[in-house]
């Protein structure tokens, strides 16, 4: 019965072609598609990570609901005790200290409310590989009382590097304390709202400002992202629950989950009209096919073959037909994949953004896989409705075809 499917096929090139397009185009869309998708979700965790949050953060009990408002209050007055337990630990990269702060900005001529953080120049620079530098250069472990601004602020006081600001704040006893700094770059990442009011200043000014040798938190930079769970785990073992929270880069940015949740809705969407665009194209030129062929049938019902053998002919040669589409699809949708990803898809800044970025078009197993399931299922679904009409036709009203 293979072999004579397989007759079947080859006798009609020009159905077995279109059928073949519909089933091709199908898988194609759906692997280009869901490797686009798969690239936004990867550049934007790493873009999260390399310019802002680290992969984990480690944080006095009640600083993630409350150190927002007072982050004085919230102090880890021994980072180096975490710091040595951290070093068991193969995975981590690297760890570094910052201190949060809120207070005004003084360009000698106006001031601007800012939100900043004290940090440890040399090692956010190996952390900051997404962080864009649009003026100047990073901030510098020379750079005692340098700033990095971000391009709104930059923006709002009109900032150039080089330039002299004043920094005016509240010190953890509650008076006020003010250094004189020098701009050494503006910086740019994902987010707009955040480079409107961030800047950065290195970790010794800011606790020389704070009056304080503590820090609110310790950023963790790991090897590779997929550890992030297992190495959460671990530490939640270690640390004590009572004076320490941990918290994930993907619970600290819960809008990468919500764009995540939303894409992945939208890409069911499309698989599903996919799947529908798949089903109706083959369903069209399999009941063409099998209505042209309705006296064929009713021959071999008529020598013997019984109503299931033409039913399950018929579907096999469209399962064939599904497994060739859907393989040439795959083969079509990956080597398009590295050929569109080679080349680069230039994007627009996303929104609440200033930075575009280049697209590529990943290729994911998974959606590989699912993309050959959606064109062979699609096409096995078209074939039971016309291959169980014609199983059912009666013999003299098929024979009739033939007249």
């Amino acid at each position: 019965m293979l072999k004579l499917a397989l007759r079947n096929i080859l006798r009609h090139k020009l159905r077995t072609a279109m059928t073949l397009a519909a089933i091709v185009f199908g898988v194609v869309g759906l692997i280009l598609s869901g490797g686009f998708v798969e690239d936004i979700f990867l550049q934007l965790a790493e873009t999260t990570i390399h310019s802002q949050s680290g992969h984990l953060q480690i944080y006095k009990t009640g600083f993630f609901a409350q150190g927002s408002r007072a982050p004085e209050k919230y102090l880890i007055d021994e980072p180096d005790s975490i710091r040595s337990a951290l070093d068991r630990f193969p995975e981590i990269d690297d760890t570094m200290a910052r201190v949060n702060f809120s207070g005004l900005l003084n360009n000698g001529r106006t001031d601007l409310s800012i939100v900043g953080e004290g940090v440890e120049a040399d090692k956010e620079a190996r952390l900051g590989s997404h962080l864009k530098i649009s003026a100047g250069r990073q901030l510098g472990k020379a750079d005692a009382y340098g700033i990095l601004v971000g391009h709104g602020v930059a923006a709002s006081l009109k900032l150039i590097p080089g330039e002299r600001v004043t920094l005016l704040l509240n010190t953890a006893e509650g008076a006020m304390n003010s250094l004189e700094f020098e701009v050494v770059g503006v910086f740019q990442t994902f987010s707009k709202e955040f480079d409107a009011r961030a800047v950065r200043i290195p970790l010794a000014a800011a606790q020389e400002l704070l009056n304080t040798q503590g820090i609110n938190r310790i950023v963790l930079s790991l090897k590779k992202t997929e550890d992030t769970e297992r190495v959460t785990r671990s530490l939640a073992a270690q640390l004590d629950g009572t004076l320490y929270e941990l918290k994930t880069w993907r619970q600290l940015n819960d809008f990468y989950q919500k764009t995540v949740d939303l894409y992945a809705r939208q890409f069911g969407v499309l698989r599903l009209i996919v799947l529908i665009m798949v089903f109706l194209g083959v369903a069209n030129t399999i009941n063409m096919s099998v209505f042209e062929r309705t006296g064929e049938f009713g021959t071999m019902m008529a020598l013997g073959n019984t109503r299931m053998t033409i039913f399950q002919l018929v579907l096999l040669e469209n399962v064939l037909l599904g497994v060739i589409g859907a393989s040439m699809g795959a083969l079509l949708g990956v080597a398009l994949a590295v050929l569109i990803s080679t080349v680069g898809i230039v994007m627009p800044p996303p929104p609440n953004a200033n930075i575009g970025y280049t697209a590529l078009i990943r290729i994911v197993p998974s959606v590989v896989v699912m993309a050959f399931l959606v064109g062979l299922i699609a096409t096995i679904l078209a074939a039971i409705f016309p291959a169980s009409r014609v199983a059912r036709t009666p013999i003299d009203e098929a024979l009739r075809q033939n007249v």
